[in-house]
């Protein structure tokens, strides 16, 4: 029942996903392409065992190659600089980019992340991968009262900006869940399965995933 009541909120928010501006022709990926998942802890998948983290819940939901380029701790400007040798290294045909959180915990500036973000984007774009954005919690007053979490909005608006296609929501909803997270910034096995399964739902919508 939980994991139904996901995937309905999930496919809620590509339907509004979809009423934002539209993103650029998308190419389905078949089973077996390459894909990166970039980004800090919780895409390493801190909180649960590694075979937990929402890469491999992603590779086992769709059937395609999905490698870990999550590091703890890493800012937006940390993953900018590792993502030339990635791409050289795996040549993906898709980046799925979820960074930001340490950032904002480190109150870094936001046009500092939004500038870290377009770059990533551009790199990945020059060698000829798409891109997907993942949207990521903003710390607030709400938040710390555990009243529920919300996409920081620079990410709808550089979705809209750049024309990419946008997973929001995702980790709001599981992080903003008590029963989904292994601390207050972290899922849990099943939290990161609930990620992954949402994120499903998006790429289909985004017509990335058939």
């Amino acid at each position: 029942m939980q994991r139904r009541r996901w995937i309905v909120l999930a496919a809620a928010a590509a339907a509004t996903a979809c009423g934002r501006k539209p993103a650029l022709p998308a190419r389905a990926l078949p089973a077996g392409s390459v894909v990166l998942a970039l980004g800090d802890s919780i895409t390493a998948g801190l909180g649960a065992e590694p075979a937990a983290a929402y890469p491999s819940q992603l590779a086992a939901l769709t059937g395609w190659q999905v490698v870990n380029g999550g590091v703890s701790g890493d800012t937006s400007a940390q993953a900018a600089e590792r993502l030339p040798a990635l791409l050289a290294q795996h040549r993906p045909a898709l980046v799925v980019v979820s960074i930001g959180g340490n950032d904002f915990l480190r109150r870094l500036p936001a046009g500092e992340t939004e500038a870290n973000l377009r770059r990533i984007v551009a790199t990945a774009r020059q060698a000829q991968a798409q891109v997907l954005l993942v949207a990521v919690p903003q710390p607030s007053l709400s938040a710390a009262a555990g009243l529920g979490l919300s996409d920081h909005p620079l990410y709808a608006r550089l979705a809209d900006e750049m024309s990419l296609p946008l997973h929001p929501d995702g980790w709001s909803r599981v992080l903003g869940d008590a029963a989904l997270r292994s601390d207050q910034i972290h899922a849990n096995a099943a939290g990161y399965r609930a990620f992954a399964e949402g994120l499903a739902v998006t790429l289909r919508a985004a017509r990335l995933l058939n």
